[in-house]
């Protein structure tokens, strides 16, 4: 059996990447591929649980270092009970954020670094990388006003963290993806749901060959 095909859609607060992943979902299956749409953190039931206990961490949170040992804890259980399972199936797994994220969040802008990070990854998931990494990149002022928004006030622990973290996390994103262009693909952000949807088929060369 051919193996599957892992996307991850990846990008900073607000910028789309969950309704982007149905998007894209809907139209692989569209295409006929068996298609596994899933997130990060979470999942399995037991990634799902270290979610609640990251963006609602009990009494003060958590240090950068607990939490990327929760959140690698948390994709170890995802890539070995379903990512890799699907992927094995012959599954197209599409994933609200993945590695990178870990990679932008904790490494970058939590100041822990980027080995650290791809250290703890090798461990608990076996250094598994998407085929195609899916970077989302939107204007800062489109992010404060998508966030006011959503969340009304109301942000989870990462989420609600101070714009120069987040400025820090939108930077390391755009590093790794010009540091490796055969992983990922940049697709502007900006516009509606649809136009965003309809360029990141472009970058992946799904459109259809009548597609305007």
């Amino acid at each position: 059996m051919t193996r599957g095909r892992f996307i991850a859609l990846e990008g900073g607060e607000g910028t789309g990447k969950s309704t982007q992943a149905r998007l894209l979902a809907d139209a692989l299956a569209a295409l006929g591929h068996s298609v596994t749409v899933t997130r990060e953190p979470g999942g399995t039931e037991g990634a799902e649980a270290i979610r609640a206990l990251l963006l609602a961490p009990p009494g003060r949170g958590w240090g950068p270092r607990a939490e990327a040992l929760l959140f690698a804890a948390a994709r170890s259980d995802h890539v070995e009970k379903l990512i890799r399972p699907a992927l094995d199936a012959g599954q197209w797994v599409v994933c609200d954020r993945f590695l990178d994220s870990s990679r932008a969040y904790q490494g970058g802008a939590g100041g822990l670094g980027d080995d650290t990070i791809m250290v703890l990854h090798d461990i608990g998931s076996g250094g598994l990388l998407p085929d195609m990494t899916v970077l989302i990149d939107v204007a800062p002022d489109t992010v404060t006003m998508r966030l006011a928004a959503r969340d009304k006030g109301v942000a989870d622990a990462i989420g609600g963290r101070g714009g120069e973290y987040h400025a820090n996390v939108a930077h390391a994103f755009r590093r790794f993806a010009a540091a490796a262009p055969g992983r990922f693909v940049t697709v502007d952000g900006e516009g509606t749901p649809e136009e965003v949807h309809h360029r990141i088929l472009a970058a992946l060369a799904l459109l259809p060959d009548n597609a305007a």
